[in-house]
């Protein structure tokens, strides 16, 4: 695959910028530079960056309703109420539900978790779980990650006396649920200085308000941050301001202190003994908790992050390591369907910025996964539908910087149901309505989305040669971590390398290419590795230069040594 390398040099006053930042904070050059196009440019916010501290975490009073929901809660408490703690089935749900559930429980025994079966209750506030906290005399049902939209389900819980704490963060509607308090910093009247909190983040504003209105030590919540940091990476949100605290302080967690089911998790993982890192969370652990909820409830997904005995965790995580194996299985038998499903349409996609494709016999747990596999794979705003009983659900993904939410929101008349943000969206209709959802989804994109947006693109965040890579650089694009959404790992491009003259093709098709590089302005060798782009070998073995897209790593093998993971190769042929 050839990208289109995108690179906008710093401007005159971003490089005077970048040079006074670096001389103030004695980092390099290519680093101040990463600074500024970040928004960073004084010393005091490179500082915070680079060693973001728990102190500033904002006041969670500064929280439209935080007030109320306090108030409630002490309430509950205080006069021995049953109290639920309800959530969505993905990881972001399960992590908010065990967060809030464990701290309560530290201090209050009458409180249990609910979790929605995806098949029989779908997403989000169900009549059906409003009937079980009603039947088991529930009286506070604290609802996060979603429930931003369950007007009627809320009311028809106020009518049995049951009130709602609901803490989400996804966009809502013009009407409000008729709740004690909405906790949700994208509401029109937010008070709140951040807007991007994972749900689970939310959960965590609540409970820290909870100690401040107590006089319980903030200490109490650390043992919680690695279930805000698996949440942050698993639900996409940016990586900086409040979410960057938070994520940076967990994966310590998850590294040298994780909770017992995390703890089970990581090791049927493999990852033991290793820091873990944001891709260690997307590609392994968020996997194996969202699989519970995709394949059968996530409500064991929870039970194992309250689990207490290591032994029974490690069983549980036993089951959800079983789970993910059938989801793995599902999801590559579907995504091959889908993919030649929008094969067949290939003469007409070069005429179309969006992909809309139904099969009324998927799995509706995996059908987001499928739909991530599509906008990677045609680089489009993708939509994968299903049919659930008499009712068409799917859900939605999107390419960079195109809100898809915004584009089913166009539609909303044509939809029983519709939740999400920027990148990942929920909804559903009846049958009869898809075809024109397809034809009026399709045309809001066209007119909406930048072409290339449609166009595998790579982001070049600096053009730096051989000699910048140095240990300093190298240690200092470690202080950057963790990487994401808004502090996307540096991409860097060096013109004009040439093969050292021991690079070769490797892997066990002979898909990869490993490397030994110079540049032309240096006598420095850097090892590389470029996966799967074994069709670049004959012209690098010419000797004849290219140029390179690529992140510094560290070599697994060589331990201190740089590795460069090559993105794309451009080689002059190609020009």
């Amino acid at each position: 695959m050839k990208y289109k390398w995108n690179y906008q040099p710093p401007t005159a006053e971003e490089e005077a910028c970048a040079e006074t930042l670096a001389m103030e904070t004695n980092v390099s050059l290519v680093t101040a530079r990463l600074l500024v196009a970040r928004g960073i440019r004084t010393a005091d916010e490179a500082k915070v960056f680079f060693r973001p501290q728990l102190q500033g975490l904002h006041d969670p009073f500064l929280m439209k309703d935080m007030d109320k929901a306090v108030e409630r809660l002490n309430e509950a408490m205080g006069q021995r109420e049953r109290i639920m703690v309800y959530g969505d089935y993905d990881v972001d749900g399960c992590t908010a539900v065990a967060l809030v559930y464990r701290f309560i429980t530290q201090f209050y025994s009458n409180v249990e978790c609910y979790i929605p079966d995806r098949t029989e209750e779908g997403y989000g506030v169900s009549i059906k779980g409003v009937d079980y906290a009603a039947e088991h005399g529930v009286k506070l049902v604290i609802v996060l990650d979603c429930g931003i939209k369950a007007v009627d389900e809320v009311q028809y819980a106020k009518d049995k006396g049951i009130d709602f704490i609901i803490c989400d963060h996804h966009v809502p509607d013009e009407q409000l649920p008729p709740a004690v308090a909405i906790l949700n910093a994208k509401r029109v009247d937010n008070t709140y200085p951040y807007l991007d909190l994972s749900g689970c983040g939310v959960g965590f504003k609540f409970m820290q308000a909870f100690t401040i209105s107590n006089g319980i030590p903030f200490s109490t919540l650390i043992p919680l941050l690695d279930l805000c940091a698996v949440s942050i990476a698993s639900d996409i949100v940016p990586i900086m301001g409040e979410n960057r605290i938070l994520a940076y302080h967990g994966l310590r967690q998850l590294s040298n202190n994780p909770s017992v089911g995390i703890k089970a998790v990581i090791d049927v993982c493999g990852l033991s003994g290793k820091d873990i890192t944001m891709s260690d969370i997307i590609f392994k652990i968020g996997p194996r908790l969202n699989a519970s909820g995709r394949i059968l409830n996530g409500k064991e997904s929870v039970d194992l992050l309250v689990e207490r005995d290591y032994k029974k965790a490690v069983e549980k995580a036993g089951w959800i390591n079983f789970y993910n194996e059938e989801r793995k299985e599902l999801d590559k038998r579907m995504t091959e369907e889908a993919i030649n499903l929008v094969a067949q349409q290939l003469p007409q996609m070069d005429e179309k910025d969006a992909i809309v494709i139904y099969n009324a016999d998927w799995h509706k747990g995996v059908i987001g996964i499928v739909a991530s596999r599509l906008t990677e794979e045609f680089f489009r705003p993708a939509v994968v539908l299903t049919l659930d009983g008499d009712i068409v659900t799917g859900s939605a993904r999107s390419v960079s910087g195109f809100d898809v939410y915004r584009a089913i929101q166009t539609c909303e008349d044509l939809l029983d149901n519709f939740g999400g943000h920027t990148y990942a969206a929920g909804l559903s209709m009846k049958l009869e309505n898809v075809e024109e959802f397809r034809s009026r989804f399709e045309k809001y994109v066209h007119e909406n989305i930048n072409p290339e947006q449609t166009l595998p693109n790579l982001d070049i965040h600096a053009v730096i040669g051989f000699k910048d890579i140095t240990q300093k650089l190298r240690s200092e694009l470690k202080y950057m971590r963790p990487y994401g959404p808004d502090n996307p790992k540096p991409l860097f491009c060096t013109h004009q390398v040439y093969d050292y003259g021991t690079s070769k093709v490797v892997g066990r098709q002979q898909e990869h290419i490993k490397l030994e590089l110079v540049d032309n302005k240096s006598n420095i060798v850097m090892n590389g590795i470029a996966f799967g782009q074994s069709s670049e070998a004959r012209y690098i073995k010419t000797k004849h230069s290219f140029d390179i897209v690529y992140s510094v790593e560290e070599n697994s093998r060589k331990h201190g040594e740089a590795q460069l993971q090559i993105e794309d190769i451009r080689t002059h042929e190609q020009e």
